[in-house]
């Protein structure tokens, strides 16, 4: 039997790899400013770059997770505004996603990786509640410092909850294909 042209040469497979997996991010990129309807709670839209990048760790290394935590993360801030970076946050997120698979606590079904980016999510953002924090700390402990802290973490707690919730519903989109995607090109382990 002859084999496909893709599966033939392995360089056809790893180039085609790579276009669907900058696809997939560039996609993430351009459908993180839009707000669709029914795509949003509170003002607030699914983290499609931290589901990709919860995606991308689940079967990868801490390293690599931290990897493509830092590109998106910089692809986002260039996007939006560099501080605070979200370059950051999704850094913690590649490690922790790996750190936590690796201890294969958690199956790869809907539901963990539901849950997975659910609390993923809360942390990115406490993270970037932390940055805001520590440039109100650093631009003096005033009353009117005090008033932005508790904006910040009030505003923060909506946020958190907004996102993880979003974010988990749809995790399963960008998840489900990337990993069947990969794991039909041999570049991870199945299921």
């Amino acid at each position: 039997m002859n084999a496909s042209p893709v599966q033939s040469h392995p360089y056809n497979r790893l180039a085609l790899n790579w276009v669907v997996t900058i696809a997939s991010v560039l996609l993430c990129l351009l459908v993180l400013p839009a707000r669709l309807p029914g795509m949003e709670l509170a003002g607030i839209a699914p983290n499609w770059l931290l589901i990709w990048v919860v995606a991308w760790s689940i079967k990868r290394t801490a390293v690599e997770g931290a990897l493509a935590g830092l590109v998106l993360g910089l692809m986002q801030d260039g996007m939006t505004s560099p501080y605070p970076t979200h370059a950051l946050s999704l850094i913690v997120v590649g490690v922790l996603t790996a750190k936590i698979q690796k201890q294969r606590y958690i199956q790869e079904d809907f539901i963990s990786v539901a849950l997975i980016v659910f609390g993923m999510a809360v942390i990115a953002e406490t993270v970037t509640a932390l940055q805001f924090t520590w440039e109100g700390i650093r631009g003096g402990a005033s009353a009117e410092g005090f008033r932005t802290l508790l904006e910040i973490w009030t505003y923060h707690q909506r946020v958190a909850l907004s996102s993880a919730i979003l974010s988990s519903m749809w995790a399963p989109a960008i998840y489900y294909p990337l990993n069947r995607w990969w794991e039909r090109m041999n570049l991870v382990e199945p299921s």
